[in-house]
């Protein structure tokens, strides 16, 4: 799916790791909502509250997922989940665009 229609757009930005990387939220009819953003070149750990799935509209990088004790590679096209309650890191290699979609 290359666009959302009929969704609500939060204007205030998601801002981490002092602004490498930002996002925004949005707000489908049936209550989910998910973060389009951009990643700049870094590495990163963030916390989920709730399972998502990570979809990589551009880029690459590389993602240790919980439980794993190996780096997974992670280019544009492809897509990663990750578990609810959980953390993860990503190694960003080039500037990256992305979906996350909250499944909770």
């Amino acid at each position: 799916m290359s666009e959302f229609n009929n969704v609500t757009i939060v204007k205030k930005a998601n801002v981490y790791f002092d602004g490498k990387v930002n996002s925004r939220t949005i707000r489908f009819a049936d209550g989910s909502s998910k973060t389009l953003g951009f990643m700049q070149p870094g590495e990163y750990t963030f916390n989920t509250g709730a399972p998502e799935i990570m979809e990589i509209l551009a880029g690459e990088l590389d993602v240790l997922l919980p439980g794993q004790s190996e780096w997974q590679a992670v280019q544009g096209g492809e897509s990663f989940n990750v578990d609810g309650n959980a953390s993860f890191t990503m190694k960003v290699k080039t500037a990256t665009d992305y979906c996350c979609s909250f499944l909770a």
